[in-house]
């Protein structure tokens, strides 16, 4: 064995992650358990859209369903991350290994990555609580509902597009990749699984420009018959 080889599996070879210990746990164990806490929070958020008395639309039942799992996602999930950061490579904890196995995808999160740092503790201790809020505001008719989904939506779109470009200028200046190149790592991993936070949120922006719109619309409809009589 290379004595000078990195002892863990990281993308670029050269990054030091000296506490790394393999996870015991295999991938697709790890992939069935993180599944089924989702479909929990999913599950349970679109049975409260059921039991809800408002007359929901689909486009709201599926903002609950989104928003309870940005909550789960943002505060439960990185926000494990943000406290356990400096220990992640050594821990056999379910979410431990988790964020081992996504991380063959963007090594950054193992080496205290500034930035990644900075953006997940935004990320946990705002934007988690505000997607819980947002879902309950659509529970409950809230009339703060579009104010919240407004500024969350924008947050995960400059979110998402400071982590895809960060990543991406850093290769395009430095020729630095923090990804395995197998298609697993960089396509499904890293792509595929942030790719919702890049589009989902146009969705719910546009319906809350339209929504908006008719509000006001509905607001100023008095005012204008006035001026027409």
């Amino acid at each position: 064995m290379d004595a000078t080889a990195p002892s863990h599996p990281y993308y670029p070879r050269t990054a030091s992650i000296p506490t790394y210990v393999a996870n015991e746990s295999s991938v697709l164990r790890l992939l069935m358990t993180f599944g089924l806490m989702v479909g929990v929070v999913i599950g349970l958020a679109y049975w409260q859209t059921i039991q809800s008395p408002l007359r929901l639309r689909p486009i709201d039942r599926f903002a609950v369903m989104w928003f309870a799992l940005c909550g789960f996602l943002h505060v439960g999930f990185e926000g494990y991350y943000v406290y356990n950061r400096t220990s992640i490579p050594e821990l056999q904890t379910v979410f431990g290994q988790l964020w081992k196995e996504y991380t063959l995808s963007d090594s950054r999160y193992l080496t205290s990555d500034v930035f990644t740092v900075c953006v997940e503790t935004i990320t946990a201790l705002a934007w988690g609580p505000l997607s819980w809020l947002t879902y309950f505001a659509i529970l409950t008719n809230s009339p703060y509902r579009h104010i919240n989904q407004v500024i969350v939506c924008t947050a995960h779109l400059y979110g998402v597009a400071l982590y895809y470009g960060t990543n991406l200028g850093d290769f395009r200046t430095t020729g630095v990749s923090y990804s395995r190149p197998e298609a697993q790592y960089y396509w499904v991993y890293y792509i595929c699984l942030n790719a919702p936070w890049a589009v989902v949120p146009f969705v719910f922006l546009y319906d809350s420009y339209k929504q908006t719109a008719r509000a006001f619309r509905a607001l100023q409809a008095p005012e204008a018959e006035r001026k027409a009589q």
